[in-house]
């Protein structure tokens, strides 16, 4: 009995992460209807099953119950990359700020491990990295390097939720963009703040980093939101609050 609970845990946890990666990959697009029944054929997994998934993403905002009626991909809209964008980096300077007074030896070599992989990476890729799995999951890997030593799994959680939200509008603008900005940059420059335990420094530039992100994603594929009529003409400058 306990083995065929374990197996059916494993199972909704496997559909879980599946249909989570689909929908921050817009395999799954915003707005798209959820049926059970192309589900079911797509995962290989029970109704019950799917549904305990859905719920699931449904607390973590990526899809939409519309009661009765079922549920679907949750939409994507300039107001909420706004909101979002606004409370990430809220969250990503609380933990950078306590993992650069709490970090230790191991937090360092962490950040060191993970800039040169992603660095390495991105050489061998060449111009188009930013369209590859791989250096996306090396980039969240690095991000997380640096706020890993914050000493809080509740804010980690939290902040894991909002940065595969914001991964859904990076692969959404990743189709349109001509080419990527110089990011690795961006990242020398987090590391070293980081290290050098500037955490004034570290926090300016990890808030215009996120912010910069945002931006090119309105710039890029603000023309698939629910709210790009309104967006067009008043295209919002994210600019940070601590300015």
């Amino acid at each position: 009995m306990e083995q065929q609970k374990a197996g059916s845990e494993t199972r909704a946890g496997d559909v879980l992460q599946r249909m989570r990666l689909d929908i921050i990959n817009c395999v799954l697009k915003p707005g798209e209807k959820l049926r059970f029944e192309s589900l079911r054929n797509k995962y290989a997994v029970s109704f019950s099953t799917l549904r305990e998934a859905l719920s699931r993403l449904a607390a973590e905002n990526l899809v939409i119950s519309e009661g009765q009626r079922g549920f679907i991909v949750a939409p994507v809209s300039i107001a909420d990359l706004n909101d979002l964008t606004d409370v990430r980096v809220l969250i990503e300077r609380e933990a950078l700020g306590r993992s650069i007074r709490f970090g230790d030896d191991r937090w360092e070599a962490n950040i060191l491990s993970t800039y040169h992989r992603m660095d390495r990476l991105q050489q061998r890729l060449g111009r188009e990295y930013y369209l590859s799995e791989e250096w996306s999951a090396v980039h969240g890997e690095f991000h997380f390097s640096l706020v890993s030593a914050c000493r809080s799994p509740t804010l980690l959680e939290i902040r894991s939720k909002l940065f595969e939200r914001a991964h859904r509008y990076r692969r959404m603008s990743s189709q349109f963009r001509p080419q990527w900005r110089e990011k690795d940059v961006e990242h020398k420059q987090i590391a070293d703040a980081a290290l050098d335990r500037d955490a004034e420094k570290a926090l300016r530039l990890i808030d215009r980093h996120i912010r910069e992100t945002s931006e090119n994603v309105i710039e890029h594929a603000g023309h698939l939101f629910d709210d790009a009529p309104v967006a067009a003409g008043k295209k919002r400058a994210i600019t940070s609050a601590a300015e």
